[in-house]
């Protein structure tokens, strides 16, 4: 890969942050279904992130890479659900959980490992583009 692992890593976190952040000022505005999908997508989209990021920076960690990325990604989206409900929270919660889990093992069988971390980073930002654009209109 032409960019470091830590770097894509990095500006994850910061991403998210930012994304935290801007939420969390207007979430009074924000209705419950659209929380509720704010919340699953970012647990899971930071679970999958950092599952496979990780499993490709220590590939022989598999057991201590599946349990980190499950406690990002339950971290990642309780943390969203808990700016607007219980529901939400245990939503996020779980998605996260779930996504965490099986992240490692699709950065296992990735064949070209490059183009598959690029395709996920694209995504995340097609799906940051989205949920920033529908908690505007909301």
């Amino acid at each position: 890969m032409d960019i470091p692992i830590w770097l894509f890593i990095y500006v994850d976190s910061c991403l998210f942050l930012i994304c935290y952040l801007y939420v969390r000022k207007i979430k009074k505005r924000i209705g419950f279904q659209l929380g509720m999908n704010v919340s699953m997508v970012m647990g899971g989209m930071m679970a999958m992130l950092s599952g496979v990021l990780f499993i490709l920076q220590f590939p022989f960690h598999f057991t201590y890479i599946t349990m980190l990325s499950a406690l990002i990604g339950m971290g990642s989206g309780a943390l969203f659900g808990k700016l607007f409900d219980y529901e939400t929270f245990v939503a996020g919660l779980t998605n996260g959980a779930i996504v965490g889990l099986m992240a490692p093992m699709i950065g296992t069988v990735a064949e070209m490992p490059g183009r598959f971390v690029w395709g996920l980073h694209i995504l995340f930002a097609m799906v940051m583009v989205v949920i920033l654009s529908s908690v505007i209109r909301s």
